[in-house]
């Protein structure tokens, strides 16, 4: 299954590695390639994920948590990684 980021999901990542950079490069850089290689798992286990809390009548929204974070994606043809929010925060689904 093929993995495609949206462009929020993509601004997301960027954002939490801006924030952990500001105190440690070494450390952002080895946590974008570690989300990166969970991400990459879902291409062949895509149900791996649980299913989303606030929404479980949508069986094709799933999270991956990683961390502190948590990267929600949904199942259909490809595999679409829709955002990334950190675990304290609410997910509103409008992002989705």
């Amino acid at each position: 299954m093929k993995v495609k980021w949206s462009p929020l999901a993509l601004e997301r990542m960027s954002e939490i590695v801006d924030f952990i950079s500001q105190d440690n490069r070494v450390a952002a850089r080895e946590w974008i390639e570690a989300a990166l290689k969970r991400v990459e798992q879902l291409a062949q286990f895509p149900e791996s994920g649980r299913h989303l809390p606030e929404l479980p009548s949508r069986n094709d929204l799933r999270e991956l948590v990683y961390g502190n974070y948590r990267i929600i994606y949904r199942i259909g043809g490809d595999l679409a990684i829709l955002t990334v929010r950190h675990g304290r925060q609410l997910l509103r689904e409008e992002e989705i």
